[in-house]
């Protein structure tokens, strides 16, 4: 069966049981609606209308507008919206957060963050149907790279630095394969941050040559800390002065936190299959705990972090379209 013909089955078996959760869901009984592109940002209201949670594909859907409104909805039915942020499941993206809020980075001040792979470097949508849908419009909303990969190192520096506020920003963006335009294949953002703190995301899906290229890398005053996706078990950590250090996923010398979802202790690699686990893991314990009127236990990307990427790439295109110029954020 071709995949597109698959795609469309499970859309309509996805309709119809929306339909029928709609018309009346038994008592007792919740599921989770994972959402594909945000065309089906309709989909993901009619779930949280019908009382389920919903476990949704970023970015959340296409304005801010519509992003607070699902916010608003979710919290009006005590329904979750977790957003798969897949990369935010490995561990050491816990470690990071560790150290860096115990200072050990020192002051924070510079943030590179990129997610610049190849596959696209040419029109490979004309033969793909899997990738059709990213530079239309009317699937993928206002921007391509922007929403589909440059949120993804975006939220890990949430995740990593949750006390930084994005100041202002300032975005350029290119359609290198021209078919694609007005989305685009290349974006760069710089951000400054209220704290005095300058950040930049590099977006690309034509960097040629490149497997994934997802990096971000943390500065601070004393040492910094750069976490590759193509490495994910291991961080470095590198101290003014002093030879760079390696940290290695499993190891006792970790925070806790990052030792929280461990499962085969060090040495034996994981990825990115371990990490959706550690994701869906902890979408699970926060469907559960909202069912039970509690707070979610742990930390995962949520409704906010759903409506922060939204409203990231509404400023990075408004800004790109309006010659590359400085916009205030929030």
């Amino acid at each position: 069966m071709a995949r597109r013909q698959l795609v469309q089955m499970l859309d309509q078996a996805l309709d119809g049981w929306l339909a029928l959760a709609c018309r009346g869901r038994q008592s007792g009984r919740e599921r989770a609606v994972e959402r594909r592109a945000p065309a089906l940002q309709q989909k993901a209201k009619a779930a949280l209308q019908a009382g389920l949670h919903v476990v949704c594909e970023k970015p959340l859907c296409f304005t801010t507008q519509q992003a607070e409104e699902l916010r608003a909805l979710a919290a009006c039915q005590g329904r979750i919206v977790g957003v798969t942020y897949g990369y935010a499941g490995h561990q050491l993206i816990e470690q990071a957060r560790e150290m860096i809020a115990a200072g050990e980075l020192g002051e924070i001040r510079i943030v590179q963050m990129q997610f610049a792979h190849g596959f696209h470097s040419a029109a490979v949508e004309a033969a793909n149907p899997a990738t059709q849908w990213r530079v239309d419009p009317k699937m993928a909303g206002p921007s391509y790279v922007l929403g589909d990969v440059g949120t993804h190192p975006l939220y890990l520096s949430e995740v990593m630095l949750p006390q930084l506020r994005i100041k202002r920003l300032l975005c350029t963006r290119q359609s290198f394969v021209k078919s694609r335009a007005p989305l685009e294949d290349n974006a760069f953002t710089l951000m400054e941050y209220d704290n005095g703190a300058v950040g930049q995301v590099w977006s690309c899906a034509v960097n040629a040559g490149s497997m994934h290229g997802q990096k971000i890398r943390v500065i601070g005053a004393k040492a910094s800390l750069e976490w590759w996706d193509e490495r994910p078990n291991q961080l470095s950590f590198e101290v003014q002065g002093q030879p760079a250090r390696i940290l290695e996923r499993g190891m006792g010398y970790l925070h806790p936190a990052a030792l929280a979802d461990d499962r085969i202790g060090a040495g034996h690699p994981e990825g990115l299959f371990e990490a959706w686990s550690n994701l869906y893991y902890r979408f699970a314990l926060a469907m559960d705990a909202a069912d039970r009127g509690q707070p979610a236990p742990l930390r995962y990307p949520d409704i906010d972090a759903g409506v922060e990427g939204v409203r990231w790439v509404e400023h990075c295109v408004r800004s790109a379209d309006a010659g590359a110029v400085w916009v205030d954020y929030r």
